[in-house]
């Protein structure tokens, strides 16, 4: 039986790179994202790069019911999560001391408490497998910090801090649990999605090798990975 991935936040960008990718290994991968309309045009494109199923979830990642309706609904239509991508973040302009507070919860919600359910959702049947890969995307205003959005730094920061805390909890049982931490813009040279992706990958592979050649932690400067 082959993989079932979920990827959370399946945007045009950096979520379309990492559900083709996983496509194109044979995972049938789910595409969790608010807009319906336009996760079936990704389902369509995602599908045809691999023989696995494309399946488009629509939720509220703000909401917990939702991210918990979604998730068993992967279970019904294709089995058990072995991969779970975590994408989502929410982009709110301004300083720390301009930022409204409603919106930062808001955020929170989606960018942290997703990754909480999801983790929630995924943990027990992949320690009963001795196998698993959660796999998040990190900033690196989540390491210096943000004056444009402080909102993003405080999530990302959130965020790595929730994968080093899985990490330690899920590692023993087979469970890998790791960050790629972008350190620069998505597109501009260096950065490119599709290089980015291949990352991800290469954190599955590990699942498959030695604990103790794990990686937690990954940073993608431009051009690699260090």
């Amino acid at each position: 039986m082959g993989d079932v991935a979920v990827v959370m936040g399946a945007g045009p960008r950096l979520g379309r790179a990492v559900a083709t990718a996983l496509a194109r290994r044979g995972a049938a991968v789910a595409l969790l994202a608010r807009s319906a309309a336009r996760l079936s045009e990704l389902a369509g494109e995602v599908g045809a790069a691999g023989p696995g199923r494309a399946l488009p979830v629509a939720v509220d990642l703000a909401d917990e019911e939702s991210v918990r309706t979604a998730f068993a609904m992967v279970r019904k239509e294709l089995g058990d999560p072995t991969i779970v991508v975590h994408n989502p973040s929410v982009t709110i302009e301004g300083t720390a001391t301009t930022t409204p507070y409603g919106a930062l919860m808001s955020a929170l919600r989606t960018s942290l408490g997703s990754l909480l359910v999801a983790a929630q959702e995924v943990a027990p049947a992949m320690r009963a497998a001795g196998r698993g890969t959660i796999v998040a995307t990190g900033s690196q205003a989540a390491l210096t910090g943000s004056t444009w959005s402080a909102a993003v730094g405080v999530q990302k920061a959130a965020v790595r801090n929730l994968v080093l805390s899985l990490a330690a909890e899920l590692g023993g049982s087979g469970v890998h649990v790791a960050t790629v931490t972008v350190m620069g813009t998505l597109g501009r040279p260096g950065f490119e999605v599709d290089a980015i992706a291949e990352e991800y990958t290469r954190l599955l592979d590990e699942t498959g090798g030695p604990p103790d050649r794990w990686r937690t932690e990954v940073a993608w400067h431009a051009g690699g990975a260090r």
